[in-house]
């Protein structure tokens, strides 16, 4: 029983380290593509400067017919919603 346990923790020490090469390969081959890219890659293109919308322009009056209906359904709406 004891040589199968010490199998055991050698073959589980050795897949470990087997895991850890490969992701330390891994990582170094990650960052090695990246710096191949980054020198071979054109540049990317410049995005243009956002040009401010411009602001819809309110009417200069209001005819006094909508003005009449807008007082009253705020005095209509407002006598509904007493607090």
């Amino acid at each position: 029983m004891n040589e199968l346990m010490s199998q055991a923790v050698d073959l589980m020490i050795a897949g470990m380290g087997f895991v850890f090469v490969f992701l330390i390969i891994l990582v170094f081959a990650t960052g090695l593509m990246s710096k191949i890219i980054l020198r071979f890659a054109p540049p990317e293109p410049a995005t243009p400067a956002r040009t401010p919308r411009a602001k819809p322009k309110a009417p200069t009056s209001v005819d006094p017919d909508t003005a009449e209906a807008i007082k009253k359904a705020i005095a209509q709406y407002r006598s509904r919603h007493k607090k």
